[in-house]
């Protein structure tokens, strides 16, 4: 396929939503603005990475002024993201790889507040995953390095990995069979994570990308 008009227009014009296939619809025209989180500012993801779907500005905003640092990286999300696990034995289970850039401010920002003992909350698995894979080289991130953190993320975190990075995280309520799932089960413990699941239930808390958040500290 060959056109004289650039790839982005293009897709711009032509282009759906690439809603998780779960949702089992097509895009409506409110998805072109709910499924974007606040920090989306770089093209080439192929979903969006939901966990911070329910940081609006304005919440931000009030976790800035109560001296939360905020800092940002690049994700390029894969459709990869939605495949569940088809194997019994978690160590079979082969991960997809997402691209990722970690500007040299946040590497250096995460690498003091580390040296500081200064918690480390990760909003969503995708985040969680990049610095997890990346957590050498952000540990030894000094002020006179200024290349950004890039690479492809390939790890797989599921119940017994010691994280090395974040000391809290925020995420959705996940399929069932899903890598996602086993993370936060990684890093929450399953006896604490099902109390939370079995509440959520209970309480008609919203599933999945545009549902409800939990935070696991």
């Amino acid at each position: 396929i060959s056109s004289n008009k650039d790839l982005w227009e293009l897709a711009d014009k032509f282009g759906q939503v690439p809603l998780p296939p779960y949702m089992h619809r097509s895009e409506e025209t409110v998805d072109r603005e709910r499924y974007q989180t606040e920090f989306a500012r770089q093209k080439g993801s192929v979903a969006a990475p939901t966990a911070s779907l329910n940081l609006t500005h304005n919440l931000l905003e009030l976790l800035k002024k109560k001296g939360v640092e905020v800092v940002t990286i690049t994700l390029h999300v894969g459709l990869g993201t939605f495949m569940p696990i088809r194997v019994d034995d978690l160590t079979k289970h082969k991960m997809h790889q997402e691209y990722f850039e970690i500007p040299s401010k946040t590497a250096l920002s995460i690498a003091y507040a580390k040296q500081k003992k200064r918690r480390i909350i990760a909003v969503g698995t995708t985040v969680t995953r990049t610095l997890e894979y990346a957590s050498e080289q952000i540990t030894k991130y000094s002020l006179g390095d200024s290349n950004p953190i890039t690479g492809e993320a390939d790890i797989f975190i599921y119940p017994g990995y010691k994280f090395k990075i974040i000391d809290g995280l925020l995420t959705n309520f996940h399929a069932p069979h899903s890598t996602v799932l086993m993370m936060a089960s990684a890093f929450a413990g399953w006896d604490n994570l099902s109390k939370a699941y079995n509440h959520a239930l209970k309480n008609n808390y919203k599933f999945l990308s545009y549902g409800d958040s939990m935070l696991i500290i």
